[in-house]
């Protein structure tokens, strides 16, 4: 076969393929393009999931009528004025996007200039360029791309449904609107959940308003500030609470210079920074953006602009892994607001079931007596509705040891009572505060540790009678072969024949406690970490197996100075408001919010 040139309208409905895989391509450009236009309000609105009709309107400088008919060509783009793809600092720069569109629909663009007296309009259909003419246009530009693909049938067989697709493109003009909080933005259509977020000051307050919007109105009150510098790139935005954490990754928001990205090394250390707090099956909620010298990223790497490449890539890694970790150290013993309303809603659900599924059951009361009849002395009895409850397991009753004015006014407050012998029971100013003693203790003894392997190495203790621990000759191998690893966290072992170890040391913080089950959950945990992941990561996960065999186990009676101590160093250790497992350690119930489970309020 000979070689020929191609068709250029098949040459852009090949490149729209690249550029425009879906309607929410077609939307993210062309909203990048009134970004980069200088807009300060957009409105995007869709029908039949974006293959009907897509508009998108703006505010921007909008486009003389030479540069209206130049802006359909491809590769025509006011965007590089020097030509130098190193230092883009602009969304959209190939310009591919229009000719690209029109290739593959209908595409009706009019705009209009500021200082213009009138506007300019033009459609493109089938890649068949239409004549620029005069209309009625507000200043800025309105862009309606109708029958997406509709010259491309095949292209609409790959498409989802409906509903699908405007979620996707929903999705994507929130990631845009979080990036550039002080733009307004607004989105209409089928199957979706219309949102018009006006502009927010620019600084944090108003980005903070933004992604209260974005990420739900208990993000503000969870977040954490974040805030980091180094060599020339700077983190900034704000990153939830460890136990404010969902099912899927879709609340992990990045941007580059303000450019959404996707990008595997950011979540990759997203996710090495939230490892030690968040369960391996949830994923953190924040917003970071990544401030640099545009020649210091290349985002001319990806057909969607979604990933970008780092001249330093480990420094940017290791920028976003201590700026998080920094911010969630400091955070101490801080959990999710959301925490106590679960808990009052549980509360509400039991009394509006009666506790059993059925409604409340009125009180049947005697006959009254005269008014003035002398009342019955109380029953010592416990009532009815607490008899499953049980009594308190340590002696921190109100009646027998008032709190000090001091332990009240701290954060978990003063120790009141330990109910199931698993559960403290606390009081402060403004309410209560329930503490899982097993969990809370299992974080204390882990910070504990990795603090001694950090200063000066764990300490450790050798045993009187080394101890035999029988396992299977796999998990044997594997100890064995991290020896060298678990020696430095203070566990030393050699191999004491087929499918056998011998324990000579064990940490000092664990003394006491069982080897035997102690070996067998760190064997299971190098088979569950596996080689794959930094030393440091694996050394962490087999300290906090380690931390659980030495925790307050649930069952066991504490003393109310006890439960005092364990509260306050709660309040002075990094991480205290989950578990090692992301779990929370504790719940606070408001005052006013109890108040109003009981209708006093």
């Amino acid at each position: 076969m000979t070689v020929r040139r191609l068709d250029p309208v098949l040459v852009d409905r090949i490149a729209a393929g690249e550029v425009i895989e879906r309607p929410a391509a077609a939307v993210k450009e062309l909203v990048e393009n009134a970004i980069d236009a200088g807009a300060r309000a957009i409105a995007v609105t869709i029908q039949g999931g974006g293959r009907e009709l897509i508009r998108v309107v703006d505010d921007g400088a909008g486009m003389t009528p030479d540069d209206l008919e130049l802006a359909v060509d491809r590769h025509a783009t006011s965007k590089l004025p020097d030509g130098d793809l190193f230092a883009i600092d602009t969304l959209g720069f190939r310009g591919e996007a229009l000719p690209s569109i029109g290739s593959v629909a209908r595409l009706s663009i009019a705009t209009r200039r500021r200082d213009a007296a009138q506007g300019s309009g033009l459609v493109v259909e089938a890649g068949e360029k239409g004549v620029v003419r005069p209309v009625a246009a507000a200043p800025g530009t309105r862009i309606e791309v109708s029958d997406l693909f509709i010259f491309t049938p095949a292209r609409l067989k790959f498409l989802k449904s409906d509903r699908a697709e405007a979620q996707a493109v929903s999705e994507m003009l929130r990631r845009l609107a979080i990036a550039h909080p002080e733009i307004r933005f607004s989105l209409e259509g089928e199957h979706i959940s219309a949102f018009d977020w006006p502009a927010e000051p620019i600084g944090e307050e108003g980005l903070l308003r933004r992604l209260g919007r974005a990420l739900g109105r208990d993000f503000p009150e969870n977040a954490l500030r974040i805030d980091a510098e180094r060599e020339g790139f700077r983190i900034s935005g704000f990153a939830g609470l460890p136990t404010f954490h969902r099912g899927t990754s879709a609340g992990v928001h990045l941007s580059v210079n303000g450019r959404p990205v996707r990008d595997k090394l950011l979540l990759s250390a997203v996710r090495g920074a939230y490892a030690d707090v968040v369960p391996s099956d949830r994923h953190p909620v924040l917003f970071l953006d990544i401030g640099c010298d545009p020649r210091s990223v290349d985002v001319n790497v990806h057909p969607a602009k979604s990933e970008v490449r780092f001249r330093d890539p480990a420094l940017v890694r290791g920028l976003v892994v201590s700026g998080l970790k920094a911010a969630l150290a400091a955070a101490g013993h801080r959990a999710t607001t959301t925490g106590g309303a679960r808990t009052l809603d549980a509360f509400r659900a039991v009394l509006s079931m009666g506790g059993s599924g059925n409604a409340i059951p009125r009180p049947s009361f005697p006959q009254a007596p005269g008014w003035n009849a002398p009342a019955p002395f109380p029953s010592s009895a416990p009532q009815s509705g607490f008899s499953d409850f049980g009594a308190p397991s340590a002696d921190a009753r109100a009646h027998l040891a008032e709190p000090s004015a001091d332990a009240l006014d701290r954060p978990l407050g003063a120790a009141r009572a330990q109910v199931h012998e698993t559960y403290i029971v606390a009081q402060t100013r403004e309410g209560v505060v329930i503490v899982d003693q097993h969990a809370a203790h299992e974080r204390l003894v882990y910070e504990r540790l990795k603090a001694e392997r950090a200063r000066d190495g764990i300490a450790r203790q050798p045993l009187l009678l080394p101890e035999v621990v029988e396992l299977d000759p796999v998990d044997a191998d594997r100890l064995i072969a991290a020896g060298s690893e678990l020696e430095s966290l203070g566990l030393v072992l050699e191999s004491f024949g087929p499918g056998a170890v011998l324990v000579r040391e064990a940490p000092s913080q664990l003394a006491g406690g069982n080897l035997q089950r102690l070996v067998r959950d760190v064997a299971d945990a190098l088979a569950e970490h596996g080689t794959a992941g930094s030393l440091e990561r694996r050394l962490d996960h087999v300290l906090a197996t380690m931390a659980c065999h030495n925790s307050v186990r649930a069952g066991r009676r504490m003393r109310p100075e006890e439960m005092d101590a364990l509260l306050r160093e709660m309040e002075i250790t990094p991480n205290s408001g989950q578990c090692n497992h992301g779990r929370p350690t504790y719940v606070e119930l408001k005052l006013s919010d109890i108040e109003k489970l009981f209708g006093r309020r």
